[in-house]
């Protein structure tokens, strides 16, 4: 039959037009849709074999063959799949035959063109991905089973195809790209070895090309076929199946991470949704970690990768989570944009969250040593997602490491056990946060909490300041902050006299201006005074904070308690009662509320006329 010329479908034109003009941003993925064409058509060939025999052709060496000529200018991926016929030709690279093509390109349209490229395998239009590297692409094909119904696609892009028979000896496609000036680096092996790598690794068939190797005798080259792609998905085995020495190394493979996992999580989720697993709890942060690097899963569909890291898979506290998930539910080529507001997407996050924190859990009973070590890289993770996801809080507390005064340094305790060594009386689970264990070790503040026995946990991470008040109670128990004023602490003996001590408290708030009250203690035994929160105010423990990262200028103000029955308290308000406008009683009273700002770790306004109080302090003590 002669040459024959048609014209695109409207809107496949408008689509070529996109693609030709518009999504350069990361046209590399064109690799990946003519790999996964070639290997549907080879899974098709298969299945139709298990009724046609005949459709084999005695071809069964199933390969997708990639063909580089970079003095041609050509890459050619050929497959010996099913293959077309002169009419499913027409119908499959002459139009879009999904229903939905206009909202498509709309979308497309819209799209910013850094994000364009997502959508190309939309609506079955992966093929003409292959216009963003070539200026003409030539496709010869032949069905399985009609050795002389071959036909050869030609096309520029441009709204015209023309069609011709052909002899083609064996089944299957060959796609033959003739690559643009700026697109010759296709045409290189390294380069393709790289993208097969990257985006079709595991897909199940061999993925093959030609290249030069050395040969026995020295300066001798032999070309000889090589294997790109590993056709190793783990997730695709039965768990019993697979080793440990194989988890390690793919989990190595997929982080660059040198050390062993601390847990693999492999599982397949099956019912109306089916996708597959394997994540991987990482033992402590890789060297190469940080902050800012892409957060989420691999996101595959069908063994090919869409996604390198998915966001949408996982919360962002989880986003130390390393791994794989394949769905064949997914649209093939799904678009972040998309991904947002599917729901199947919600029901895989909601279940590998669910699979994740079962994942810590058993880690945390079965192997404290491992464990220990992995919060102690990605602790601070887990309190993020205690304070952010309400639906699955219960779980993330119990995961939460806390050192207390009922622990040894570098030992760590959870909120349950906490309340096993709750004594009767006590009904609020107590903490303090600070910048160190050994500066809240030796705050005032736990004084009466130390002698009456109740426990205090010790927080020192920065993120406790936000964690901890938003959680509120675990267990039907409060949490509640020691240095507030309003926090209830053990009982203590009142004194006495302690309406003898009002004037003199009265007395020191007119003197002390960075106070907005002056009461007396029932959380100090041992210390003369101490500097609690107000209702409402910040701590002085998270003013530092907000003053480090430039978001507070002025402190405020808080609460000076004294002790009652502290010998320098006492003998103080004896000496105001004798000698009320003394400067004596100021400057010790002034004294009493520095030392109470430098024991809860904060600066002095006035650090030289502390030194010169201290000063007076003992030349007094030295000339008695």
């Amino acid at each position: 039959m002669a040459t024959e010329t048609m014209e695109f479908k409207t809107e496949l034109k408008q689509l070529l037009h996109l693609i030709t003009h518009s999504l350069y941003s990361n046209r590399e993925i064109f690799l990946r849709e003519l790999v996964s064409n070639a290997s549907d058509a080879i899974n098709k060939v298969k299945f139709d074999s298990l009724a046609n025999e005949d459709k084999l052709e005695d071809n069964k060496d199933w390969k997708i063959r990639l063909i580089p000529d970079a003095k041609a200018g050509t890459l050619t991926i050929s497959d010996n799949g099913i293959g077309m016929s002169r009419e499913s030709v027409i119908e499959h690279l002459g139009t879009i035959a999904k229903s939905g093509t206009k909202a498509f390109l709309e979308n497309l349209k819209q799209q910013d063109v850094k994000t364009r490229p997502d959508l190309i395998g939309q609506f079955g239009v992966g093929f003409y991905s292959a216009f963003m590297v070539a200026d003409k692409v030539t496709v010869i094909t032949r069905p399985a089973g009609s050795p002389t119904d071959g036909v050869t696609w030609v096309s520029d892009g441009q709204g015209e195809f023309s069609l011709e028979s052909s002899v083609k000896p064996d089944r299957g496609t060959d796609v033959i790209l003739h690559l643009k000036e700026d697109a010759k680096e296709y045409a290189q092996s390294w380069t393709l070895q790289n993208l097969v790598k990257k985006y079709s690794d595991f897909i199940e068939h061999p993925i093959v090309m030609e290249v030069e190797t050395e040969g026995e005798n020295e300066g001798e080259k032999k070309v000889v076929e090589e294997v790109l792609n590993s056709q190793t998905a783990l997730w695709l085995r039965n768990k019993s199946e697979v080793k440990p020495e194989e988890y390690e190394a793919f989990y190595q493979q997929i982080t660059n991470d040198s050390d062993k996992p601390a847990r693999v999580i492999h599982y397949t989720a099956e019912g109306n949704n089916e996708f597959r697993v394997l994540a991987f709890i990482p033992s402590k942060k890789p060297f190469s970690y940080t902050w800012e690097e892409p957060q989420g899963m691999k996101l595959y569909i069908q063994r090919v990768l869409i996604m390198d890291s998915c966001d949408g898979l996982l919360p962002p506290y989880l986003r130390f989570i390393r791994g794989i998930v394949d769905s064949a539910d997914l649209p093939l080529n799904i678009s972040r944009e998309l991904l947002q507001n599917n729901p199947l997407l919600e029901k895989i996050q909601k279940n590998l969250v669910r699979n994740i924190l079962e994942g810590l859990e058993a880690l945390k009973n079965t192997d404290e040593e491992k464990y220990l070590a992995f919060f102690d890289d990605f602790g601070v993770m887990l309190k993020e997602g205690a304070s952010r996801d309400w639906s699955n809080k219960e779980k993330i507390v119990d995961l939460l490491l806390f050192q207390s005064t009922k622990t040894e340094p570098g030992k760590f305790t959870t909120l349950a056990e906490y309340l096993t060594r709750m004594p009767e009386g006590q009904k609020d689970i107590f903490y303090l946060i600070g910048e160190s264990r050994e500066l809240i070790e030796n705050s005032p503040l736990l004084e009466a909490y130390k002698a009456k026995g109740w426990e205090v946990l010790l927080c020192t991470e920065p993120i406790d300041e936000m964690v901890l008040p938003s959680l509120r109670e675990y267990k039907t128990k409060g949490l509640k902050a020691i240095d507030r004023s309003e926090t209830e602490t053990p009982e203590t003996e009142a004194p006495e006299n302690a309406e003898e001590f009002k004037p003199f408290l009265d007395y020191l708030k007119t003197k002390l201006p960075d106070v907005t009250d002056v009461r007396l203690s029932k959380r100090l035994t041992e210390s003369a005074s101490c500097l609690v929160a107000d209702k409402d105010a910040m701590t002085a423990h998270y003013e530092r904070l907000m003053k480090k990262m430039g978001r507070l200028e002025e402190s405020s103000k808080r609460v000076l308690e004294v002790n009652p029955t502290h010998p320098a308290v006492t003998l103080l308000n004896k000496l105001y009662a004798k000698s009320p406008e003394s400067d004596q009683v100021t400057n010790l009273g002034k004294l009493l509320y520095e030392q109470a700002v430098i024991a809860e770790g904060s600066k002095l306004h006035d650090p030289a006329g502390f030194s010169k109080r201290v000063n007076d302090l003992m030349v007094l003590a030295l000339e008695k």
